[in-house]
């Protein structure tokens, strides 16, 4: 069974309302960049410059991370991992990086994402920002920024398509 959680102007809301947050708790995009997590991560992270670029009429990074052999289940996965792109535009020494990805659910990718970021350099603060948190942290992780709290059972899933990555925008819970 599937319920539809958001649609694409809710979404557009969640990630207005983020961006603001961002801006607000950074006191602006001086020391700022934004990195998305492959893949659902790297859309929302250019819909977030985007929003913040026009609030604040100036230029963010964005940067692609690719966490595939840092994640603590490669060994557990019978297919291949199909490895993509990391691309860091910019020197993240000293800088707030905002990681984001789709769904906030144990926490094992945002500990990859940041074993993976440092591999880059020593940001001096690293914060998350994530479309969904569903719950069930198996690490000490949280969001500073998300864009709705959905509590799911264990065994659900959340589904986000963008129209980036070719369907329409949504979010969908599918019960486990």
């Amino acid at each position: 069974m599937s319920k539809s959680i958001l649609d694409s102007n809710d979404i557009n809301r969640a990630i207005r309302r983020m961006a603001y947050e961002i801006i607000e708790k950074n006191k602006g995009i001086g020391n700022l960049c934004l990195v998305g997590i492959q893949k659902g991560g790297v859309t929302l992270a250019n819909r977030l410059a985007s929003q913040i670029e026009l609030i604040e009429n100036g230029h963010i990074e964005v940067g692609t991370l690719d966490i595939t052999f840092y994640r603590d289940d490669l060994n557990t996965k019978s297919e291949q991992p199909v490895v993509k792109r990391t691309e860091i535009p910019c020197n993240i020494d000293d800088k707030t990086v905002v990681l984001v990805d789709d769904v906030l659910f144990t926490g094992r990718s945002i500990r990859a994402a940041m074993d993976a970021l440092i591999d880059y350099g020593r940001p001096a603060n690293i914060q998350l920002a994530v479309l969904i948190d569903r719950g069930h942290r198996e690490l000490p992780i949280r969001a500073d920024y998300a864009g709705k709290n959905i509590p799911t059972s264990f065994d659900a899933r959340i589904e986000v398509t963008l129209e980036e990555n070719g369907s329409s925008d949504s979010v969908i819970l599918v019960s486990g």
